[in-house]
């Protein structure tokens, strides 16, 4: 796998990738590959490796963004922790919402037990979470939806199509029914962050072929499929 074929953006203090589907970005306990071992290939002349600015789960693809030097990631962070970077993701829902759109306000906070481990709930006193999503298609018994998050919490998206929607996204082995490895069927599709004095940072993943293989058509304006 050649990540620098995946390159979305790229100039003096930023890379967004198309993170594949199954590549962890933190190294796996099960001493697997991740994101890490690829940072080499990815410096484009520059001595430091790039470090990324915020975390995809294993099985999402699309936008990953990953600065170039200290001040750009401390600055990139900045703006993630002040809700200043525009997200948008594609997910396919194991079931058909009622409403062609809405939002999701759910606080979430951690539950963790011996038996099955962490997850990530719905809570009253939880860290505030915000969801806006709209129907793009369906598809027999599954959903295209667009999610466009006001934060970024821990599985916000995962746990937010499960208890706000009623739907756990496709694929799922936490909130889901499971299905093959790097199956939930999750997609960044689009990351935009102003800058002050360059040009916005602004990077659109392609349609996935996972989504492909289940009847779904790219929306109109995304970018052509990859797989």
């Amino acid at each position: 796998m050649l990540l620098t074929d995946r390159i979305l953006f790229l100039d003096g203090e930023a890379i967004v990738l198309d993170k594949p589907a199954g590549l962890p970005v933190d190294p796996p306990r099960d001493g697997g590959l991740s994101l890490e071992n690829h940072l080499d290939s990815l410096r484009f002349g520059f001595q430091r490796w790039p470090l990324a600015v915020h975390r995809l789960d294993r099985d999402t693809s699309g936008c990953l963004l990953l600065a170039r030097n200290p001040k750009a990631h401390k600055r990139f962070g900045a703006a993630f922790e002040g809700r200043e970077a525009k997200k948008s993701y594609l997910a396919v829902l194991d079931g058909i919402p009622q409403e062609p759109s809405g939002t999701i306000d759910l606080p979430l906070a951690k539950r963790s037990t011996r038996e099955a481990g962490w997850r990530m709930a719905g809570d009253p006193g939880g860290k505030p979470a915000r969801s806006h999503w709209e129907v793009l298609a369906t598809v027999g018994a599954c959903t295209l939806i667009r999610f466009r998050p006001e934060t970024g919490r821990t599985h916000q998206l995962r746990v937010h199509a499960l208890e706000g929607l009623g739907f756990p996204i496709l694929g799922d082995p936490v909130y889901g029914r499971g299905g093959p490895k790097g199956q939930t069927l999750l997609h960044a599709e689009r990351l935009e962050i102003a800058r002050d004095a360059k040009p916005p940072v602004i990077a659109e993943a392609p349609f996935p072929e996972r989504f492909v293989a289940l009847g779904f058509a790219a929306p109109e304006g995304a970018e052509p499929t990859r797989g």
